[in-house]
């Protein structure tokens, strides 16, 4: 499990509940893996996992992915860095995404989202995204102070980033091409199972319970 990926492997990337069962979950194929960056990348078209009501209440069903998205991810860091591209493949965003730090498994990488967003138009000018909804998590105890100061900090530091032209900002991702040969990605058996040493808890978040 602590063995990189190969360009061209298909994995999943999975948001996991806080009991640690499966939520939204995306195939990808990945681009690099390497000790300082796991870039990862998603087609217009693909068929992933998202929340929906359902008769029974909240449920995962299936829906198509909008756009070609490049997720760059960097181990043991609270955010991931989305790179968007419009129908013809011409960039036309990034999306600072604040996440769980990324866990490896056999099949490929778990997180889970923490709210707040930034979303950065091709000039490089930012704003927040989903700053009610993170607020109203602090509020009702599922964010504590400390965790959601600490997440805004890091959130800075990755706009401080964009105004300065730093990386990854500053890599030239924004011309990446897929691979041609690269076949559509889809969830792999097996996605929807945690098993139970996989399931880490000390690694959540979440009000007091965060370690």
């Amino acid at each position: 499990m602590s063995l990189p990926f190969e360009p061209g492997d298909p994995v999943v990337l999975r948001y996991l509940t806080r009991d640690g069962r499966p939520g939204m979950a995306w195939p990808f194929t990945v681009v690099t893996d390497t000790e300082d960056l796991l870039a990862l990348f998603i087609p217009r078209g693909a068929i992933y996992k998202r929340w929906r009501q359902g008769p029974n209440g909240r449920e995962l069903g299936d829906d198509r992915w909008r756009n070609d998205v490049l997720r760059l991810m960097f181990p043991g860091k609270g955010y991931s860095v989305w790179l968007f591209w419009d129908d013809a493949h011409a960039f036309s965003a990034y999306y600072i995404n604040m996440e769980e730090p990324f866990r490896r498994t056999p099949i490929g990488f778990d997180t889970n989202d923490h709210t707040l967003d930034v979303v950065v138009n091709p000039q490089g000018e930012w704003r927040w995204k989903d700053e009610a909804d993170f607020a109203s998590r602090i509020d009702q105890g599922i964010y504590n102070a400390d965790f959601a100061a600490e997440l805004r900090t890091e959130a800075e530091s990755v706009i401080r980033a964009v105004e300065q032209g730093e990386s990854p900002f500053s890599d030239g991702w924004e011309t990446w091409q897929p691979d041609p040969a690269w076949s559509a990605p889809a969830l792999p058996k097996g996605w929807a199972e945690v098993p139970p040493e996989l399931w880490e808890r000390r690694l959540w978040a979440y009000g007091d319970a965060r370690a």
